[in-house]
């Protein structure tokens, strides 16, 4: 230390502080030796608070103002320093300021993946990030706690434990919320909110309230996203065998109006084989809607078994397939003479002449010939 600075020394100081770079929340005043002139002039604006330490122990906090700092104005600093009101030497004392101010747009993230199981997916691995927004509550705590001697103290050197805490929290409040994946979106306030909470009463340890808290975004791994987008293209879409159509035109219309590109023989060709597909599909399509009367499902599978009609008391009933006339039969309710009918007959018939019904009568023998015969 030069001459000149041993010099300045005495001379009554100006204590104050006006740099900050945005991110600083401590910063202690340099002075040689630590000397303050009896009589300086203190001024603390808003947003900051004054702390002097003298060997290791805070001695006096001041608020937003301007002080002569002078014995009588310091009444801690002076019983630890045993002083008479009439002593006019420089005292020795560190003084820190210590910004009240906001500090926003911290982040927070999740280094890894949070498990947790979803009611939709199942078991499922989810990442989130987002803000928050801290300022010192208790400038003695904060000092005493997590500053110490460092002569100035940024954001950066806390964000790290900061973060981690939040991550912790966050994860577990997220695990037993049991919000399934797909609602999250509607519910960051109140995890904000929650975890919030939560995260203050550490940070109170520290000397810091926790002002915002914001969860931006929480997502799922990329495969998973892609299956959701899948999904909703295809929700989208709708009709896929419209949308097949669709695209066999566009394709079409693409190699009829760049005939030259990728050969005009090939262009040509698929521009055929598409077109063939198209009539075919459309093709299937009419004939559907005629032979359904327009209906777009197809008609029911014919059945492989031949059906019969039976007439019962005057009336026709069926059809019947061979089990059903088997229990016909046992009841009573067909026999041999009884008329049948099945599709390509010319009329109906006794069962009787019906070679395909011999299995449904078995070994019933026939009516017996009258008695004359």
């Amino acid at each position: 230390m030069s001459l000149w600075d041993r010099l300045t020394g005495e001379f009554i100081d100006v204590i104050d502080w006006t740099t900050d770079d945005g991110d600083t929340m401590v910063w202690r005043f340099e002075r040689y030796g630590n000397e303050i002139k009896h009589g300086a002039k203190l001024t603390v604006r808003e947003g900051q608070t004054a702390v002097f330490v003298n060997e290791g122990q805070i001695a006096d906090i001041f608020p937003p103002g301007m002080y002569l700092l002078e014995t009588n104005n310091l009444p801690i600093l002076s019983t630890l320093q045993h002083w008479d009101h009439g002593f006019q030497s420089p005292f020795k004392a560190e003084i820190y300021f210590v910004s009240l101010k906001q500090f926003t747009d911290l982040k927070w993230g999740t280094k890894n993946p949070v498990m947790l199981r979803d009611p939709d997916f199942g078991p499922t691995r989810l990442r989130a990030f987002g803000t928050y927004a801290i300022r010192v509550a208790d400038p003695k705590v904060f000092l005493t706690e997590i500053v110490g001697t460092d002569g100035e103290f940024t954001t950066s050197e806390i964000q790290g434990q900061l973060r981690n805490i939040i991550v912790s929290r966050f994860s577990n409040a997220i695990a037993s919320s049991h919000i399934p994946v797909l609602d999250l979106a509607a519910n960051y306030d109140d995890l904000g909110t929650f975890t919030g909470q939560k995260i203050g009463e550490e940070m109170a340890e520290y000397g810091l309230s926790l002002t915002k808290m914001l969860v931006e975004n929480v997502s799922l791994p990329p495969e998973v996203e892609k299956a959701m987008d899948r999904r909703t293209q295809m929700g989208v879409i709708g009709d896929l065998n419209k949308y097949t159509q669709f695209q066999a035109a566009e394709s079409m219309r693409a190699a009829a109006e760049n005939p030259g590109e990728g050969g005009g023989a090939a262009a040509a060709g698929i521009g055929a084989g598409i077109g063939m597909a198209m009539g075919h599909t459309m093709g299937n399509a009419m004939g559907a809607a005629h032979a359904g009367g327009g209906a777009s499902s197809p008609p029911p599978l014919p059945s492989r078994e031949k059906q019969w009609h039976v007439a019962i008391n005057g009336a026709a009933s069926g059809p019947h397939d061979t089990t059903a006339l088997s229990a016909m039969v046992g009841g009573g309710r067909l026999t041999r003479d009884s008329l049948v009918w099945s599709e390509g007959m010319a009329g109906w018939e006794r069962a009787s002449g019906m070679r395909d019904l011999d299995s449904v009568f078995g070994a019933t023998p026939p009516p017996l010939p009258p008695s004359g015969d």
